[in-house]
């Protein structure tokens, strides 16, 4: 029962849509309305909102970082092994992706499984960043910078984690990661995918 019950506290902590509630606050089109239609802190920078952007970065990967560090402090306490740390780790991903108070509408959880790596380790999390970082300096595409970091994330895991188990929900979110970036991957393929700071026709949130 304790397991069901961390499972479900951390699927409802990523149901958390920090993209929908920020715009709410700054008064700003609903970001599942417009650009990418996707609730992430890159559709709520196209507003030029700067400010709201960054605090859906920040919610959104806190949440992430929280989940997974309530399990692992809170876990032992219960009798629980890591396995319910790496449930926690999946779950609080499939809320950002699947928010059940949003309409199981959610974001493609880059934030949020940043979130997840430094709460696991450290390490895990900034050698992740740290390939984002590289890759969205030489390609300046974010999407791609995004799944760069998501193939290397598990090998990062195998690094710096003891566990199997969370080596494991380390890879299960890097490939989640990567299925909800399909259509980028498409637009990749295809050539149509855009470049960091270029716009589209139909990029703009409505007035």
């Amino acid at each position: 029962m304790n397991t069901v019950i961390f499972i479900l506290a951390a699927y409802l902590i990523g149901s958390v849509s920090f993209a929908v509630l920020t715009s709410k606050v700054f008064g700003l089109p609903d970001p599942r309305t417009f650009g990418s239609k996707n609730p992430g802190a890159t559709n709520v920078l196209r507003t030029g909102k700067k400010l709201a952007a960054a605090v859906t970065l920040l919610g959104d990967g806190a949440k992430g970082w929280l989940a997974v560090f309530l399990a692992l402090r809170l876990a032992p306490v219960y009798g629980l092994d890591e396995t319910v740390v790496a449930a926690s780790a999946i779950a609080v991903f499939l809320g950002h992706a699947y928010p059940v108070f949003f309409g199981f509408h959610g974001g493609k959880g880059v934030a949020t499984v940043l979130g997840i790596l430094l709460a696991l380790n450290p390490w895990l999390g900034l050698a992740a960043l740290a390939t984002w970082l590289l890759a969205a300096y030489m390609w300046r595409i974010s999407s791609l910078s995004a799944l760069i970091a998501a193939v290397f994330t598990p090998f990062y895991g195998w690094l710096w984690l003891k566990s199997g188990v969370l080596v494991a929900a380390v890879a299960a979110v890097s490939l989640l990661l990567i299925w909800r970036h399909k259509s980028n991957i498409q637009n990749l393929l295809s050539g149509k995918e855009r470049a960091i700071g270029k716009t589209q026709p139909g990029d703009s949130p409505p007035q």
